[in-house]
């Protein structure tokens, strides 16, 4: 998430001096471009690795200052929620085993995380998205406790001027208004960095951004949020959502969201594409910044362009220009983000290999890209790849291929012979190229946790479900496997740990319910057909009004009178509701005490679910 030291950026002269910096620092960049003043004769590589930390129920775990405390080790920094913590690995040349060199520094890494984790009682998962995290875990409480993240929550906020809202539609759908930006920490990514000689950046750009869809594709791994079976890479469009600051207004106005794939090929230097995002992009977060970049560059000094990377940070492109320092010497790089955690560490080294082998072995012919395809062929490419991953089709240099086909016919071609140019050892091209081969002629992380979940639901509850789910990764990913390894799992569920349950774990949200103002037989009707004995009752606003009972209703069955009741008048109205995040043992309490056979769950006053007894039993039985 980058510097911490930040701070809203309002106040007149906070800001006008924050933004005094940002352009010195485009004049800077524009003359160091001019003279040449980029490390050339070295090219490396790196990554930064998002984990989720888990409960021993395989929930997420309120721990990552304490875990990242025990761990004491600057590798590590916070994330936006207390169940998630980042690796940042070191940057190593481009060459010989440099990509087994990482992958072991990250196993080690990560070893030395689950080590201080299993102290807190607490393990390490990597998940595009976690199966478990539920709105229990998206409240502000779960934030983590630094400026830079209230500060950016506090912006957005602001600009949007309203709640966040998210909908998004697959197979099933999710539409949802929350009030803070903790939907962005459900993601979790392994994000990949290149560095590129500034001569050569546009063109490695847009050649970035052309092979997006088609590597996105084979790479999936976060089809669930909130129990929904959504996007092959579900993380896409909840990114872009949960810190969008526009706003829905009455007016048509065309304005990109911070995340963004971009709507337009890049062009002239990457000087121009810091430009266009600080034009199209507002100043959301400042810094008290000392040094001024032209005076340093005067000096014969590096600049460390910091109001430059600070604005970067907050726009959030898939595939991100980065200008950096180390060792004295400015770089230019390319952060690809669009690649999930997991679905193991050696099949993420797989991702980045085939990744950079594409990014090297781009054919001359491909070096000016907006001659040979439309950019809204490009982005639709990638917009297809996050919907339906490997069963997409795509759109490449005037024929249309099946994923599949394009990676074995052109794409992974062109990677082999960019790694055989950069004089990667034969052992790693062979190793984590072929665990992309297998994977392409078997299956990705989304199509296995798709295949599972819905096994498993067939025979269990969908929290149990989501709960089976995360241990099997978390099982499979101890035994270091590459996803098309994977066995599938049977529907046998597992010993239920002593875990302090909520109703929002046990609770049905998928309801029949009925209006206020319905005819009574309109809801005996409903009752009858789909075997229920509680109809929840809703006012116009979407408000519990009260509730029907099978009980309750038996004297209005066949009785003449019942034609002309509505539901109004018979429905009980003093009523015992419970939140989501009521114990569980509270609720089954409350339900004795009164002698009722269900709970209506409201949040806001709003209805999002119902308890009945059934589903305790249904609990016990597991």
């Amino acid at each position: 998430m980058g510097d911490h030291k930040v701070n809203k950026a309002e106040g007149k002269r906070a800001r006008t001096a924050f933004i005094g910096h940002l352009l010195d620092d485009i004049k800077a960049l524009e003359i160091m471009l001019e003279k040449g003043l980029f490390e050339k004769d070295v090219e490396r590589i790196g990554a930064e690795q998002e984990f989720c930390l888990i409960t021993e129920n395989w929930r997420p775990s309120k721990s990552s200052e304490d875990i990242l405390q025990a761990i004491n080790d600057p590798h590590f920094t916070t994330e936006l929620a207390q169940y998630n913590l980042e690796i940042n690995l070191d940057p190593v040349e481009l060459k010989g085993n440099c990509f087994s060199l990482i992958h072991q520094q990250l196993i080690d890494l990560l070893n030395k995380a689950q080590s201080a984790a299993v102290a807190k009682n607490a393990k390490v998962l990597l998940s595009g998205i976690l199966p478990t995290v539920s709105k229990n875990e998206l409240n502000a409480d779960y934030m983590t406790p630094n400026p830079r993240y209230w500060a950016l929550n506090d912006m957005i906020r602001e600009m949007r001027g309203a709640d966040f809202e998210l909908h998004i539609k697959g197979i099933d759908e999710l539409s949802i208004k929350h009030d803070s930006v903790l939907f962005e920490a459900c993601n979790t990514s392994f994000q990949l960095h290149l560095q590129v000689a500034p001569e050569d950046f546009i063109s490695s750009y847009n050649w970035a951004q052309t092979i997006a869809g088609p590597v996105l594709s084979i790479c999936t791994n976060a089809p669930l949020l909130l129990g929904r079976e959504l996007w092959s890479e579900t993380r896409i469009a909840l990114f872009q959502q949960s810190i969008d600051t526009r706003s829905s207004s009455f007016a048509l106005k065309t304005k990109e969201p911070r995340v963004t794939f971009g709507s337009s090929w890049a062009e002239g230097s990457v000087a121009e594409i810091f430009k266009h995002d600080i034009a199209r992009y507002q100043v959301i977060l400042a810094s008290d910044i000392k040094e001024n970049s032209l005076e340093v560059l005067k000096s014969g000094k590096t600049p460390r362009l910091k109001a430059l990377c600070l604005h970067n940070g907050t726009v959030y492109r898939w595939n991100r220009p980065c200008y950096g320092v180390g060792g004295e010497k400015a770089h230019l790089r390319i952060e690809n983000r669009y690649i999930p955690s997991g679905p193991s560490t050696v099949d993420e080294m797989a991702n980045f290999v085939f990744w950079v082998g594409l990014m090297k072995g781009r054919p001359s012919k491909y070096d000016d890209m907006k001659q040979l395809m439309d950019f809204g062929d490009v982005k639709a490419n990638f917009i297809k790849a996050a919907r339906t991953g490997k069963e997409s089709v795509f759109k490449w240099m005037g024929g249309t291929y099946t994923a599949s086909e394009l990676a074995l016919k052109e794409l992974l071609p062109i990677a082999y012979d960019g790694l055989s140019k950069t004089e990667i050892s034969r052992e790693d091209v062979d190793h984590y190229m072929g665990i992309i081969e297998k994977r392409i002629a078997g299956i990705t992380g989304s199509q296995w946790i798709v295949a599972n979940y819905r096994k498993l639901k067939k025979h269990m509850r969908q929290d149990k479900a989501l709960q089976e789910l995360t241990k099997a990764i978390y099982q499979y990913q101890q035994d270091k496997l590459p996803i098309h390894a994977w066995p599938m799992l049977t529907a046998k569920s597992s010993s239920r740990n002593s875990e302090k349950l909520f109703v929002n774990h046990v609770m049905s949200t998928e309801l029949f319910t009925v209006n206020e103002h319905d005819l009574a037989d309109l809801a005996i009707s409903i009752m009858r057909w789909k075997n229920i004995h509680h109809v929840p009752v809703e006012g116009s606003e979407g408000k519990l009004k009260g509730l029907l009972t099978w009980n309750g209703m038996k004297k209005y069955m066949g009785s003449v009178r019942s034609i002309s009741k509505s539901v109004s008048d018979i429905m009980e109205k003093n009523i015992i509701s419970v939140e989501p995040g009521t114990k569980l043992d509270e609720a089954i309490k409350l339900m004795k005490q009164n002698d009722i056979g269900c709970l209506p769950v409201v949040q806001n006053n709003r209805l999002v679910g119902i308890m009945t007894k059934k589903d305790i039993i249904n609990l016990r039985s597991e």
